[in-house]
């Protein structure tokens, strides 16, 4: 089941033209959340948006958002879902903070295979 809010998710901001979306599952890694969710935006205003479609999308689909961090100045914004955890970041803080790299251990999932 998370696998297909995952994918409500990937769609959203896919939909928001989202850059290099990626889908961690970090279940055997972690106890923090089973899936991190990483998209890159270009701008303030598209990142903004990417966030509103992505909550927007997972509330229908009846998840609901337990936490924000960032706001509409933010560079990344951070929406905790429980065992999902959504990164929309700006290309310079995604460069700068790699998560990629910090969660090397945890498995790239293949949205289109869901």
């Amino acid at each position: 089941m998370m696998e297909e809010y995952c994918k409500v998710a990937v769609a959203a901001l896919e939909d928001r033209k989202a850059e290099d979306v990626r889908v961690i599952d970090i279940r055997e890694v972690s106890t923090v959340a089973d899936y991190f969710i990483l998209a890159t935006g270009s701008n303030q205003n598209q990142i903004q948006a990417m966030r509103d479609a992505c909550d927007e999308a997972l509330y229908r689909a009846g998840m609901t958002v337990r936490q924000v961090e960032g706001n509409s100045n933010s560079t990344w914004i951070l929406m905790d879902y429980g065992d999902i955890i959504v990164h929309i970041f700006s290309r310079e803080d995604r460069l700068f903070y790699d998560l990629e790299r910090i969660w090397r251990d945890g498995k790239e999932v293949n949205i289109s295979e869901i």
